[in-house]
Formats: C-alpha cells, structure tokens, sequence
C-alpha cells in the first residue's frame, strides 16, 4: 500500500518569493527611484530564471510553479496567458529553460540517480516543433548544473558535478566548468575547474563565479579555445575583491557582464553592469528598487534590455503573494500536498484546522487556521512559539514551546498548554482568547518539541535539563508539577523533535547518537517504555560508508503507523544554491519510508528548503486544491465530482 492522506509543510522563507520577471531599457537616462522597470510575467504563483527568446523582442522563456511544481513556459507581448513548453512528464523540477534555434534546453530532476547523496539534476533538451521527444545531454549517472549556450548554438556550458556522490559542499558546490557541443552530447571538456553558473561571450569566452581565495565570491574569465585539448591553466579573474559578484549574463558585444552583486554594508542583492574595459560598476536595480532583492541577470541578443526575477511586492495583481495555503504536486496519486505560509504545523483531531507558527523566531505565537487556508486567528499574540502538538483527543487543546527556537541546552524554553474556546472560531484574524498553562520549570532549560500521545494523557519533548538534550515524558494536563517526571533517552548527545505514533506504542525522533561529534542526525524509534530504542536505516543501508552523513529531521507517523515522513539531505543539491533567495543546510526535501527502512519514497525536488511537516489520513483541504485547479489547471476527476454534488 502506498501512502495516503495530506500532507502540510513549510518552505524556509516562501513568504518572500513572491516572484515576478521584470527588464529594464538600458537606453533610459538617467536611471531614477522613479525610473520603473517592466514586469513580463501576470504575478501568478513564483516566476523565475529567465531568459530572452532569439529574435522575439520582450518574449521569455521562464520557470513558474503555478501548475504546482516548477515547470517551464513562454510568454510574448500581447499574450494574456503563458504557453506552457515540452516538459519531462515525469518530473516536478524544471530550471534554467533556454530556447536556441527553435529547440529547448532546460534542466530536470525526474530520473532517480545510482545511489544516494546524489543529486537528481541533469540537462535536458526538446525540439520546439514535431515529436518533442525529450533527450537526456548529461551523461548517465553525471549531475550538471546551470546550463548556457554560445551565441551561434554550436556548444553548451554547464556548471557541473560529474559522476561524483555529492560531497556536502552548500555555500560553494564543487562543479566545475564542463563544454561541449550541441551536436555531440558525449564530447565532453573541462574547461576550468572549481566553477559555477556559466554565460558565453560569443562561442569562445566563458564568465563564471567562484568564490576567490580572498573570500570575496567574484568573476572569472576562460576561454574556450579552437583545440579543445590546450586549455588555459587559470582563469582569469574579472570583478575586484570587496564585494560579492555571481551569477553573471555576459553581453555579446564583448564589452560588458551584468552580475548580481551584494555590496559590503549593503542589505540587499542588487544587479550591476560591471564594464570589462574600464572595471567600473554601473548600478541598476539599487536606483529602482533599493529594498529589494534581485536574481539572477539576463540580457536581450541586441543588448538593449536586462531582466531579472524579484519579490513583486505586496500589492501586485494576481492571486494572494502570501497565502495560507498553496497546493504542490504530489508524486504519490492519494498523497495531497499543501505548502503553508508558517512553520510546524499540526492538525486538529477532525483535520479541520491547522495549528502553526509565522514565523521561526516570529513573536507571533501560535495562528489557527482552516484547513482549506481560508480563514485565520492568533493565539498568544506577542510571544515567541515554535512547534505545535494539537491533543488527538481534544479540539480546543494545543501544546506548544514557548521561549527562543535557536538556544542552548540551558536556554529557557518552556512547554505551554494552550486552551481555547472553539466557538471564538468566527471572524478571520482575530486574536483568540485562550488560557496558557506552563507544564515545565523555568529553571530546567531549554524545553521544546512536545508531541501528544494518542489517548490525550501523556507529553514526550525534548530538554537540556541534564545539559545534553534528551527525551522526557510528562503528564499533560498537569506537566512535572503535579504528575512528575520521567526520562526517555539518556546520553552526552542530541534527541530530538520527537513523534509518538497514533497507535501510541512507538516514538519516533532524530538524534546523533551515532556521532555525538558531529550533527548528522537520523531517525531512530522507542517504545514509550524505554525499551526496544533502534535506529531506522533509510534504504536498507546500514553498514554503508555514507549513513552517517544522513541529516533527518522533522519526523512523523502516518495515520495507520507504518510510514514515516522526514526532511532529509539525501538527494544532494537541486540547483547552484547562491542563485538562490536562501542558502540554508541542505536537509531541505521530504520523503517517506516504512518503518522497517523499505519503500524509500522522494516527495519533494527544491532550490528551497522544505520541512515542519504534519501528515493527516484525510483530505479535508481539498477546497484549497479544487480552488486553485479551477485557477490553473483542468479540473481533477475528484474536483468535478464534489462541485456536482454541491
């Protein structure tokens, strides 16, 4: 049986890719805070990673998730709704689409790699017109990266990774700078190595960044000669050291790159024009938008316009920049998937509403909502909390931590019993009265991550009262005051984000019991007794060389016991993280796995980072899903029935 039910998660700073493509006429002058620029994509879902078709003045090629996953589509002038393009039908991540001679290339993560710690990535290509066959240009088993074509179309730059197993680099992955050409796929070179996000200059110049000795991520220049065998030994660098300059987009006349570049005592990504003969910056979006970011620099073929992606602001057209929930397409046919505007969500006992924070250090407290993301209210306003437990038994109860979410084992963090009257449930953005009662002692440390049992008795969390943060059960009605206290796990390293299981015989929780040294997390399971503690081997890997890279976090139980989801690192990097809005660990994708390590199952491919997740049996959101199907999409078999019968 394949799994079941909802699943609600959260994407790490989502709120704020609200994104949109905008250009700018390089011929205004001069440019002002009231020069604008223009915006070629209708402000639906996230748009991003342009670039201009050939010959089509203002015509795009972009990724959108508006079909609930990133895929790949065209708009010109004129038109009202985007062309979706020939995409892997398999796949729910499309990046860095470029369209050349009427044929397309873009990258996917569909096919599965050899083993784990690998990432999905490769680089693909369609014809635009006839069969539209896709045809995998990455070698089997190789992981490229961040895709460029010369300007005649005759070869093709990729940031790439090879057949390596990915090496746990983030802020700088180890690719390097691999050509080769349109019409032999096979004939691969390396021209540089230690290299990423490469942009032509004709057919024989490569820019590309890397972060430089000196620390300062920067430029550099390579050439790709007419003997592909007597490459340059080094490249050359191009941008000055004090600042920070990536993903660059070279102009064809040779004179100029346009990078996005984030100055010292500067808040904000900005896009400059960086002149290669003179070495002076000419500023662009700092002049337009100054508060804020910008991504990821393109140019036109005839050079008069730059375009890049950015947050459209709070106001724009279109559907809600922000909003509660946001459906995401599930690999699994009975698995929903909902993205949600917060962090650590939970479910009440019918499904009808979620419990979760705004934000992770937020003092937002604690926000219900329903559970088709229509209607919201706020518990314990002002006040800093962080991952919920809704009692199964009891839907006016929620369990939460109280106190900052990044501290120390002796950092005060205490559990909270929240109760409420569900008939204060009327309004929308209301603040809900409510009564807190304190369950641990102020002086015990950083107590966080309460976890319900299923008979509504009993509390499991994680706290640093020993000075190693370990696992303790308590009464949950009247915490250690009056019902005591009693010890889970016990040792010099870290438990935690525990999850008891709706049958209440097993808790799930991560830990680095394995390597106290390093914070390599993985799943491990106990009876609420204290006994049969055992680690679960995701894929059937215990003794492998590279189990213990593994960082899971975040765990639950299925409805029926036998599946647990996590977030987790195993799949690697998805895209060049530094042309991304945020660059934080990797352990940012979900999957599930049945509780004996069998049945390892991806759910989610990102840029992002992806976790908090809480699973119900039912579909109680389906509204949310029906709502944005009849927006976006035809509408589902399952959608149509439920409109007829209402």
């Amino acid at each position: 049986m394949e799994p079941t039910g909802t699943i609600v998660f959260n994407t790490v700073g989502r709120a704020q890719y609200g994104f949109d493509i905008f250009t700018f006429n390089l011929n205004q002058s001069p440019i002002t805070d009231s020069t604008p620029d223009h915006r070629l994509t209708d402000g639906i879902s996230v748009n991003l990673n342009a670039q201009f078709v050939d010959d089509e003045d203002q015509s795009i090629v972009f990724i959108s998730e508006r079909s609930g996953s990133p895929r790949i589509y065209l708009t010109r002038p004129g038109k009202p709704k985007p062309e979706q393009l020939p995409f892997a039908p398999n796949s729910l991540f499309h990046d860095r689409p470029i369209i050349k001679s009427h044929r397309l290339y873009f990258i996917s993560a569909h096919e599965q790699p050899d083993q784990l710690f690998k990432s999905w990535s490769a680089l693909y290509s369609a014809e635009l017109h006839g069969k539209r066959d896709i045809l995998r240009l990455s070698p089997p088993g190789f992981v490229d990266y961040s895709p460029a074509i010369s300007k005649s179309g005759k070869f093709v730059a990729v940031a790439s990774y090879g057949s390596r197993s990915w090496e746990g680099d983030f802020r700088e992955l180890k690719t390097d700078i691999v050509v080769f050409p349109a019409s032999d796929p096979s004939n691969r070179f390396v021209v540089c190595q230690r290299g990423g996000w490469p942009t032509w200059s004709g057919d024989s110049i490569i820019y590309f960044h890397r972060q430089a000795d000196d620390g300062w991520w920067s430029i550099f220049r390579t050439e790709f000669p007419e003997n592909p065998n007597e490459f340059p030994e080094f490249p050359v660098r191009v941008t000055p050291p004090g600042l920070h300059c990536f993903t660059p987009a070279a102009f064809h006349d040779g004179k100029r790159i346009a990078v996005a570049t984030r100055r010292r005592g500067k808040n904000y990504r900005h896009i400059e024009i960086f002149d290669l003969e003179s070495k002076v910056f000419q500023p662009v979006t700092e002049l337009l938008n100054p508060s804020f970011h910008h991504y990821n620099p393109f140019v036109s073929p005839d050079s008069k316009y730059i375009g890049y992606h950015r947050f459209r602001g709070e106001s724009a057209q279109g559907e809600s920049t922000i909003p509660n929930l946001d459906p995401v397409m599930s690999p699994i046919k009975d698995l929903r998937m909902l993205r949600l505007n917060g962090a650590f969500p939970s479910f009440s006992p019918d499904g009808n509403l979620l419990a979760f924070n705004p934000g992770l250090d937020a003092k937002g407290g604690v926000i219900v909502v329903k559970s088709d993301g229509s209607k919201r209210w706020t518990l314990i306003k002002g006040r800093t909390a962080f991952y919920n437990s809704w009692s199964p038994t009891e839907k006016h109860v929620i369990y939460t931590s109280i106190g900052p979410i990044f501290g120390s084992a002796k950092t005060t963090v205490q559990i909270a019993r929240i109760t409420f009257d569900p008939s204060h449930l009327n309004g929308d953005g209301e603040e809900i009265p409510c009564d807190v009662k304190i369950l641990t002692r102020e002086d015990t440390g950083n107590n966080a991550f309460p976890s319900c049992s299923h008979d509504g008795k009993s509390l499991v969390f994680r706290s640093g009262r020993s000075g190693h943060k370990n696992l303790y059960i308590i009464d949950a009605v009247n915490g250690e005051f009056h019902g005591g206290i009693r010890r889970l796990t016990d040792g010099p390293w870290i438990d935690t984000m525990p999850c008891w299981s709706p049958k209440g015989d097993l808790i799930a929780f991560s830990s680095n019991m394995h390597n106290p040294d390093v914070e390599a997390f993985s799943i491990y399971v106990i009876k609420p007794d204290g006994s049969d503690l055992r680690r679960i081997y995701v894929a059937g890997r215990e003794g492998s060389s590279d189990v213990d890279r593994e960082k899971i976090n975040h765990v639950c139980f299925s409805h029926d016991g036998e599946w647990l989801l996590f977030t987790c690192n195993i799949g690697g990097n998805t895209a060049e993280p530094v042309a991304l809005p945020n660059q934080f660990q990797p352990y940012g994708d979900l999957y599930v796995v049945r509780l004996d390590g069998s049945g390892l199952r991806r759910l989610t491919w990102s840029g992002y980072e992806n976790g908090t997740p809480a699973w119900h049996p039912g579909v109680s959101s389906i509204w949310a899903v029906c709502a944005w199907e009849m927006r976006h999409a035809p509408l589902t078999l399952e959608c149509k029935a439920l409109l007829k019968a209402i």
